[in-house]
């Protein structure tokens, strides 16, 4: 007879896989992919190592669920920024103003999620990442285009060139975020850990850009250093949105 695990078992092996993916969240936002090993996640949780061989079958598979957990959240920090706009425009000036404010306070997380090397399945998760903010953006271009707000163009190109564009802008300053040596992590555990999410800090992040709370920019200490400030979110959020709404032709509040 097959072994089938009863309610309270199932329920501690949830809470305590929780438990790793927050370990994990953290952990991204401080150290990159690269500091996120198994060994380095499992003290962070407070778990011996083998126990996440019963959640994941190895670093790449906890990479990718760690990947999903993070853009889940920032899609949805986008979706709800475009909701409370009311014309197509300025909810394509809300996704990128979301999407760079929330990298730009959070670089050594976004830096993880955009640019820096990881595993291939990582790879191909950023396709979907990035698929799922052209989607957003095209299908606002195709109502203004409809209601004659922009002029005639194919959607879904000018939205992958847009984020496309966006993400390029975007890796330099993240890159060049002054860093600091990551704290030794201590461990946690499910009543006690909090996710290294910036809408736990902040439940309004396109209000507030230039809030300097983050989740962690401390990278793994084989990363390469810059000489070079880190951008600041009242020019480089601003000028990311005039530049979009300008090269979907269309015309940003400065405009005369």
């Amino acid at each position: 007879m097959a072994y089938r695990r009863t309610p309270a078992v199932q329920a501690r092996l949830d809470a305590q896989r929780e438990a790793v993916l927050q370990s994990a969240v953290g952990l991204l936002a401080e150290r990159g992919y690269g500091g996120c090993t198994m060994a380095a996640v499992a003290d962070r949780a407070g778990i011996a190592t083998g126990s996440l061989y019963q959640h994941f079958s190895g670093k790449a598979d906890l990479s990718v669920q760690l990947f999903r957990r993070v853009v889940t959240h920032e899609i949805d920090a986008v979706n709800a920024a475009v909701a409370v706009r009311d014309t197509p425009q300025r909810r394509i000036a809300a996704v990128v103003e979301t999407f760079a404010a929330r990298a730009l306070r959070a670089p050594r997380l976004a830096y993880a999620l955009l640019v820096e090397p990881a595993d291939a399945v990582v790879d191909e998760e950023r396709l979907v990442f990035r698929r799922a903010f052209r989607d957003v953006i095209a299908t606002e271009i195709a109502a203004a285009v409809a209601s004659g707000e922009l002029p005639e163009q194919d959607p879904v190109l000018t939205a992958a060139a847009l984020v496309g564009a966006v993400g390029e802008a975007l890796a330099g300053p993240l890159a060049a975020a002054p860093v600091t040596p990551a704290a030794p992590a201590a461990r946690t555990t499910p009543a006690t850990t909090l996710e290294a999410d910036p809408e736990r800090r902040d439940s309004s992040p396109s209000d507030n850009p230039t809030s300097d709370s983050s989740p962690g920019d401390s990278p793994p200490s084989d990363s390469t250093p810059s000489d070079n400030p880190p951008s600041d979110t009242t020019t480089v959020v601003p000028a990311l949105v005039s530049f979009t709404l300008r090269a979907l032709g269309g015309r940003d509040d400065s405009d005369a």
